[in-house]
């Protein structure tokens, strides 16, 4: 986990006394509260102002913090010291109910008892659609804990491919909660990886002379130049307008050819004249 500088977080110095670190949090938290905020990201800023003001307030957790993170810089790997139930056990080993939404990192020091982290807990299935998991978006969830309904906000990242687990952090005496990513069935794409899979019906004119089409995307509509002579079956692909990722996905496009009914007179005399003046048998390759 990478370890985080509360002063820095609340624009104050190591020295600043109880007033100052107050003083500092009310004027933020005014700033980024997320109901009058316009900021961008307010909800999570207001959350690590609350991480950063819940450690400094408080003497013990504050001297706590000071001890341990003296020797780190924002954003470094930080694990705390092997000896840490020990030294710091009666100040760091509090339960801690109210840490819903603070970070792995404030867990380790202040939301368990003694250095274990909390145990898992399987949360079972989100149900997302292909568009929200392309795009990410959030989804406040009722989980019922000791009899009781509480509600927790999942953040489904752009890119959630199907089965992702998403790990949503334990505090104090409550477990980590795994969900798990169920991608719903979708009427046009489908998902292969970070692939996204969509059939183009094409007319046998098309197919045969080339044209351009304009084929649906999960970011917006594309124009596709189809070859002339394309058959059935054969997939195009548009480089990288699948799933966001490392590497980012494609979306393949696998061509159908659709065959006109013969359901009118002059339909039955174009089909007739298409036998007659073109040379062409289907099954030429069969023994």
């Amino acid at each position: 986990m990478q370890f985080k500088d509360y002063y820095k977080i609340l624009g104050v110095p190591r020295a600043a006394d109880a007033d100052a670190v107050k003083r500092a949090y009310r004027k933020l938290a005014r700033k980024y509260h997320p109901d009058v905020s316009s900021e961008r990201n307010a909800e999570d800023k207001f959350k690590e102002l609350q991480e950063a003001y819940e450690v400094l307030k408080d003497p013990e957790k504050r001297a706590t913090y000071d001890q341990l993170g003296r020797d780190y810089r924002p954003g470094q790997q930080f694990r705390p010291p092997p000896d840490w139930a020990q030294r710091f056990g009666q100040s760091g080993g509090q339960r801690f109910s109210d840490a819903d939404g603070f970070s792995d990192f404030f867990s380790s020091l202040f939301g368990m008892s003694g250095a274990q982290a909390p145990a898992e807990a399987d949360a079972g299935f989100l149900d997302v659609t292909v568009e929200e998991a392309f795009a990410g978006t959030r989804r406040r969830v009722s989980i019922s804990e000791n009899g009781r309904a509480r509600l927790v906000e999942v953040q489904i990242p752009a890119g959630s491919v199907d089965g992702q687990a998403l790990r949503i952090g334990g505090a104090g005496h409550r477990a980590a909660l795994i969900f798990r990513v169920r991608l719903r069935p979708h009427s046009l794409y489908a998902l292969q990886g970070k692939d996204v899979q969509i059939e183009l019906p094409l007319a046998p004119w098309e197919a045969a002379l080339g044209t351009k089409i304009a084929v649906p995307t999960l970011g917006g509509t594309v124009e596709l130049t189809i070859p002339a002579g394309a058959q059935s079956g054969q997939r195009l692909r548009l480089r990288g307008r699948g799933f966001p990722g490392t590497p980012i996905g494609d979306q393949l496009v696998s061509i159908k050819l659709v065959t006109p009914a013969a359901a009118s007179p002059e339909a039955k005399q174009a089909y007739e004249r298409m036998k007659r003046d073109l040379d062409f048998d289907p099954r030429a390759a069969w023994p």
